[in-house]
């Protein structure tokens, strides 16, 4: 066996204190390439997950009725939408938009279409139900959307005679979701001559 030359050195003699110390550097390095990362590589970390999966899941905002071609037919005058409601009316997380809109006339009470808008795979804006037909000769007086049903105060007119200003019966009409279209029901009618 040959023997050193050179005394013992200090780390040949290894003590607790000396692997404690080596421990703790390398805990530091190992901290420190954690912390120094690039973005991409903390992309698949579960607490970023979270955020991109709720920015991703956002539903689109409620369809709006200034870029959509109403279904009116108002002989050159334009439409107006008198009133909206918005909700989600088929269970599918987005919002539908409902609208109840007449022609532009100068005096009278033009009767309502009411038209229930969704936004399409592009994110157009659409109409895809009419609930009132204007045929229908009613005006809406009240417009909402609550639990998936659509509520509407519709006035309307007992006979042909009575003024076109003042319509004389009142009804509550209901329409929801039901079997891939939506279901009209109604509450019954005020004819008491007042709305």
């Amino acid at each position: 066996m040959q023997t050193s030359a050179v005394p013992d050195l200090a780390h040949t003699h290894a003590r607790p204190v000396h692997w404690l110390a080596t421990a703790t550097a390398m805990s530091a390095v190992v901290a420190m390439a954690g912390l120094l990362q690039p973005d991409h590589a903390r992309a698949g970390q579960s607490g970023d997950r979270g955020a991109t999966t709720a920015a991703a899941a956002a539903p689109a905002p409620a369809p709006g009725a200034d870029d959509v071609a109403l279904p009116l037919e108002c002989g050159g005058a334009p439409t107006v939408v008198v009133k909206q409601a918005t909700g989600d009316l088929d269970g599918d997380g987005g919002p539908e938009t409902v609208v109840a809109a007449r022609c532009e006339a100068g005096s009278g009470t033009p009767p309502n279409g009411i038209y229930v808008l969704a936004r399409s795979r592009a994110g157009d804006s659409r109409v895809v139900a009419t609930l009132l037909e204007p045929a229908r000769r009613q005006s809406v007086g009240e417009l909402a959307v609550g639990d998936g049903v659509v509520t509407a105060g519709l006035m309307g007119y007992s006979s042909p005679d009575v003024p076109r200003c003042c319509p004389d019966r009142r009804e509550t009409v209901k329409w929801h979701w039901s079997g891939g279209k939506f279901v009209e029901s109604g509450e019954g009618g005020d004819t008491t001559g007042s709305v």
